[in-house]
Formats: C-alpha cells, structure tokens, sequence
C-alpha cells in the first residue's frame, strides 16, 4: 500500500450500505452546479491527478482497481494530516451516482465513513452535483462533530466551488 509505511498503521472501518448517508450520526451535504455533462463530471472523477486540484486535502490517488470502474471498484488516497485511506465503492452508475466508503484507514476514530456522489442532468451541457458525507466516529472526535460540522460543510462548498472553475479551466462538456 502506497505510503502506508510512512503514515503509519491502517485500522479497519465498519462496511457501510447506501443507509449509512441516511442514517450515520453525522452528515453533511452540499451541491454546485457546473458548465459539464455528467459524463464530464465522471471523467473528471475518474481521473486521480484531478482530485488533488479541486480536493486540496487529497495528495495522491491511486486506482487500485482496472478500467471499467463499478462497484467493488477500490483505489488508495492520501490526505494531508498524514490520513491514508483504502476505500471501497458500493455504488458505480457513470453519469449519475459513486458512492464509497473507508474499508480502512490510518486514523484509528473513523469508525464508518463515506462518502457519495450524485449527478443530475439540467440538460444544455449542465449538471448539479451533490456531494455527501456520513460517518461514525469515536473518541474525543464524536464530542467535537457538533463544533467541527459546521466547518467541515463549509470546506465541501469550498471544494465544489474549486471543482467548478476546475471544470471551466479544463473545458467541456
């Protein structure tokens, strides 16, 4: 596992279903529209150089699954705080849906964590994309999500905005 010796051990995370997004004890939301077909929405998705530019929290990606991604499809991403995730994907519809989850990571007090990714078609080369995220967490951590919730909300909006002048600089549909 790419990195995983300097960041230090992984911990197994509890397997999540769809139901997690409903029913996790914290979730967040936020959604942006873009200049971009879904399909362009999934390549960019799909291209791991990409995420480091519009997720500056995320430093390397590396797909550890082959072309065509689906479900069960796995890649590796490493954060800045020295978090090394192995996620899994639970869902995998090109153009409108992926949704993952952690099935390990180096931060011991992520219980459960995932994240989902929806895209609506507005017609004329536009989309909306929603991002969500649910997770369980323990420790001092859970004490602190009411605190840190609201920030975390404003980091996604943040990166959706980046992800949308991503998507302006590098063309489309």
């Amino acid at each position: 596992m790419r990195g995983s010796a300097s960041i230090g051990p992984v911990h197994e995370c509890r397997k999540i279903g769809l139901e997690f997004f409903e029913t996790a004890p914290f979730r967040l939301e936020a959604s942006v529209e873009v200049d971009a077909t879904p399909g362009r929405v999934f390549d960019i998705f799909e291209d791991a150089d990409a995420w480091t530019v519009w997720v500056p929290p995320i430093k390397h990606v590396e797909w550890t699954s082959p072309k065509p991604f689906g479900v069960g499809t796995t890649r590796t991403v490493t954060m800045s705080g020295g978090l090394l995730a192995e996620e899994e994907f639970i869902a995998w519809e090109r153009g409108r849906r992926m949704a993952f989850y952690f099935r390990r990571a180096s931060q011991k007090n992520l219980l459960a964590f995932g994240e989902d990714y929806q895209v609506t078609d507005l017609g004329g080369g536009r989309s909306r994309v929603t991002w969500r995220v649910a997770m369980e967490v323990g420790g001092v951590n859970r004490l602190l999500m009411p605190v840190t919730g609201p920030l975390v909300r404003v980091g996604l909006r943040w990166m959706l905005g980046r992800l949308r002048r991503y998507i302006q600089r590098t063309g489309a549909p």
